[in-house]
């Protein structure tokens, strides 16, 4: 779920250095969105220079930011989308002459004047606003205004029709001609139409609307999500919602193998078909995903050089086979006859104890081997991104194990353009699609199979279903607050989309039971909401991610911006193109066409 090689480009931590001497200034340089210009005055005798740190790199190096010589002044275009610590040094002393942790804002233009305070005798720093920054998030706001006036107006859609359809049937009753008859054959026709309608079996239309929900936010993300940093991964360590939405999709990939499954197998379909059919279907979503959507025309000609052989759709078709394996032969044909057992409780998980006993033991050859595996010139146990972080102590470490056995099997063929490459400055190849990682995506898609298993056996009883989904959403809670201490980088096992960590899946699925509950609550239960627009990509979600991934970066979907000092175009063309694709599935919903595999 990486943007483009381009898009990754512009949102490099760029540093643009230029001075000035002799009291001519040159050029302002143009900033870009989530840059700032800082001025730094030198009035002492001596040459500083100045080194920067961001907040969100954990345990990193300094890095050199200016050289500003005496009575002089320099200007550096830094970045804002995380906090930075400053520190300005002499460089005759080797002395620090003061440090802070400035707040510099988007578009704002700054001035730190370095000079001997007159009381102390010591050097100091003052800081002055030279041009108020831009509102960042107005155009966010702006943006979910007007969605929620459109939500308000979808809404409202239905009661003005009845309303409309209301007065019509009272001009019907007071018409008493024969073609208007309030007992007119069509009439009861119609109605006994949509009776039948009622009566079809209801499709979980919540794991639908989840699925596309998750789908819309993820093509939202690729397409840069406006340029904040929360719709974006995170460089290592930490959450942002960019990171939830693949681990959603695993999840209810995981819900839909038990409810699909468990109504094929009471159909009487045999293992062995079963088996093709799980077969075919990972082929087709490893070969697409390893034939394709790593490659685009505007790359120039296919190279195995650097050809990437992990990818998301590899991971997802692998994760499937493992779950859909799981159903085939430990899943459960019908729901047993409820005896009065101390289990009865828990049925739900006793009755699939080879299924547990098989995540238990692929869980703890993740933790084997990520914690006890020697890496050269690793630490053991080594979870951090290398490069800069960690006082530069292990600068090819990236990954730990979990980068090791991906460069040892795939080589130099991974995902050249890590989160982590630009803030750690780091050097290695490391894929967030690894060996490794795939591991803990069968587990968070496990639990994804819990949840189809808790609406197969408590169907109808709404409050038991809820309230294990609860019970599941805490202790998934609980669990991954122990092993991060609720902190991003100090825990025990910190919260990582790169590497999936166990914290992190168990994260993802604390929030996927509370979403998909909350959605089946509202939708199925309730029907407040019929799962519009979301529903539509959700129903025909392949179509719509190889889609975007193939074309998403050509018009009309996209374009080359022009106004990059705020985020007003770079929002409106992710809201743009994701509402297109939205569109694409809408109307392939009314054509009743559904790409399956």
């Amino acid at each position: 779920m990486e943007s483009s090689r381009t898009l990754q480009a512009s949102l490099t931590l760029l540093i643009l250095v230029t001075s000035s001497y002799g009291g001519r200034s040159q050029p302002v340089p143009t900033l870009r969105w989530n840059q700032a210009l800082v001025t730094f005055h030198n009035q002492l005798s001596e040459e500083v220079q100045v080194f920067y740190t961001s907040d969100y790199c954990y345990k990193c190096l300094f890095q050199h930011l200016v050289t500003v010589k005496h009575n002089n002044n320099a200007s550096a275009v830094v970045s804002t989308k995380f906090s930075l610590t400053v520190e300005v040094k002499s460089q005759t002393r080797n002395a620090v002459l003061c440090r802070w942790i400035p707040t510099y804002e988007e578009a704002g233009h700054y001035s730190v004047w370095i000079q001997m305070s007159e009381a102390t005798n010591n050097s100091s720093c003052i800081f002055a606003v030279d041009k108020k920054p831009n509102i960042v998030y107005m155009p966010l706001l702006v943006a979910a205004l007007l969605m929620a006036i459109l939500a308000l107006l979808f809404i409202a859609r239905p009661y003005i029709h009845r309303r409309c359809c209301a007065s019509k049937c009272i001009k019907t009753i007071c018409c008493q001609g024969p073609q208007h008859s309030v007992d007119n054959d069509s009439a009861d026709d119609c109605e006994a139409q949509q009776n039948t309608t009622k009566a079809k079996p209801a499709r979980l239309l919540s794991l639908d609307t989840f699925r596309g929900f998750s789908l819309i936010v993820m093509v939202f993300v690729n397409y840069g999500g406006g340029g904040y940093w929360f719709f974006q991964h995170e460089p290592w360590n930490g959450l942002t919602l960019a990171s939830l939405v693949m681990p959603w999709f695993v999840f209810v990939i995981g819900t839909s193998v038990v409810l699909a499954f468990t109504s094929m197998q009471r159909r009487g379909v045999s293992r062995l078909q079963l088996l093709r059919k799980i077969s075919w279907r990972t082929v087709v979503l490893m070969m697409i995903g390893f034939c394709f959507l790593n490659y685009s025309p505007r790359d120039g000609p296919l190279s195995w050089s650097w050809l990437r052989v992990p990818g998301v759709l590899q991971r997802l078709g692998f994760t499937y086979f493992v779950l859909a394996l799981m159903q085939t032969f430990w899943g459960q044909k019908e729901i047993p006859l409820r005896a009065t057992h101390w289990w009865n409780s828990v049925q739900d998980v006793a009755l699939y104890w080879p299924q547990w006993l098989i995540i238990i033991l692929l869980e703890a050859l993740w933790l084997c081997i990520t914690f006890l595996m020697p890496v050269p010139d690793c630490p053991i146990g080594y979870l951090g991104a290398g490069g800069i972080g960690d006082y530069g102590l292990y600068p090819n470490c990236t990954g730990g194990a979990a980068g090791y056995i991906d460069r040892l099997m795939f080589g130099n063929n991974l995902y050249r353009y890590p989160t982590c490459k630009e803030m750690y400055r780091t050097t290695q190849p490391f894929d967030p699609e690894g060996v490794l990682g795939t591991i803990n995506s069968i587990v968070i898609g496990f639990l994804g199979m819990q949840a189809g298993k808790i609406i197969i056996f408590y169907k109808g009883k709404t409050i038991s279903i809820l309230c294990r989904f609860l019970v599941w959403a805490a202790i998934l809670g609980i669990s991954t607050a122990i092993l991060s201490k609720c902190t991003r980088d100090e825990g025990f096992i910190p919260v990582n989309k790169n590497l999936w960590s166990l914290s992190f899946v168990l994260c993802a699925g604390c929030f996927s039971f509370l979403l998909l509950g909350g959605m089946y609550f509202v939708i199925d239960v309730k029907g407040w909401w019929s799962g519009q627009p979301f529903i539509y990509p959700g129903m025909n979600s392949i179509f719509v991610y190889v889609g975007h991934t193939m074309l998403g970066y050509y018009f009309p979907f996209s374009w080359e911006m022009r106004f990059q000092q705020d985020h007003w175009e770079w929002l409106f063309q992710g809201l743009w193109g994701t509402s297109l694709w939205v569109l694409a599935a809408y109307l392939l919903y009314r054509k009743k066409f559904f790409l399956k595999i």
